[in-house]
């Protein structure tokens, strides 16, 4: 049996950060508020003129160098992200252009922040059925550009980054499964207010995201804690199993939680919110590759990635990195 296993991650940052300090002039809200609600303490910004895909091929790069491969050996992009440099050509193929790997396939998808699981999820398939070789996965965002900086209640939120890893086949267990799921029953609690075939066209409003926290975080606690044991049952394993959870970087409170159904002390939790915010489709791919690279996540571990997102849309994947 074939199965995918992560050979190389990398993520990257834009230079500017804007601390909670800063937010308190521009909202009506202060750092300790802040902190005391979501765990953020400061979150990178992209720069005028840098987009999406500019995140991502420096992640991407970095992903591939540390998978000791060369761009053009990339057979297959897969790119979540909701905020997108056009309507198209897609990410993944503006990516692909600037890597060098002509004639791969390459798409992007939009699940909101469970964007990136599900770009892995296919992958996976992809790699384990024998269609792609050298797969790269992606998951990048620029939330800064549709985010209302006048509302305080997702300002203080969202923010910008990028992350990535290669696959590639391995008679060893990688990826042992993954999970997706979505409900849009949900889909007012959650969203971005205008599109291209809806409203945009015809109002142009501003185009930022609106949520209505209090109900995400009760719906995403309850939804995660059974994708948490979907995955443990599908592969016959406990919570006792587990040595890392990586998390969606949304709510330290919501990562809490998370981490006591598991029964996991937050020293085998990989929380990057303090200095990420909430990245939607990047934070997962963003707090690996940190993880990886200072030390913590080492081979062999047992990982539990989950992430949920507007839509509502979810996914979690058990890992033997």
């Amino acid at each position: 049996m074939i199965h995918s296993r992560i050979t190389g991650t990398g993520s990257h940052l834009p230079a500017r950060i804007l601390t909670n300090f800063e937010l308190e002039k521009m909202v009506d809200t202060t750092d300790e508020w802040i902190r005391t609600r979501t765990g953020i303490e400061r979150r990178h910004i992209a720069a005028a003129g840098e987009t999406t895909v500019d995140l991502a091929e420096h992640a991407a790069r970095r992903a591939i160098e540390a998978a000791g491969l060369q761009p053009q050996d990339i057979d297959f992009i897969a790119f979540g992200t909701t905020t997108p440099d056009l309507v198209f050509p897609n990410c993944g193929t503006l990516l692909q252009q600037r890597l060098g790997c002509r004639g791969a396939p390459a798409f992007s998808l939009e699940t909101a922040c469970a964007g990136f699981m599900y770009a892995l999820s296919i992958t996976d398939k992809y790699v384990r059925c024998g269609d792609a070789k050298r797969a790269l996965v992606v998951g990048a965002e620029t939330l800064s550009r549709i985010t209302d900086w006048g509302d305080r209640s997702t300002a203080i939120l969202f923010a910008d980054g990028a992350g990535a890893l290669v696959l590639e086949p391995s008679e060893q267990p990688g990826i042992l499964s993954t999970h997706l799921h979505s409900d849009g029953y949900y889909k007012d609690l959650l969203y971005c207010g205008s599109g291209v075939s809806k409203g945009f066209a015809e109002t142009k409003p501003l185009m930022s995201v609106s949520m209505v926290g209090s109900e995400v975080f009760k719906v995403a606690v309850t939804t995660l804690g059974k994708a948490v044991d979907e995955a443990l049952g599908a592969n016959k394993l406990g919570r006792e199993h587990i040595d890392w959870l990586v998390p969606h970087q949304a709510n330290i409170r919501i990562i809490q939680a998370m981490a006591k159904k598991l029964e996991l002390p937050l020293e085998r939790v990989v929380i990057t919110v303090q200095d990420h915010g909430n990245t939607s489709a990047a934070s997962v791919p963003l707090a690996l590759d940190v993880a990886i690279r200072d030390g913590r996540i080492k081979r062999g571990d047992l990982l539990l990635l989950e992430a949920f997102g507007g839509g509502f849309t979810w996914g979690s994947a058990l890992i033997r990195y």
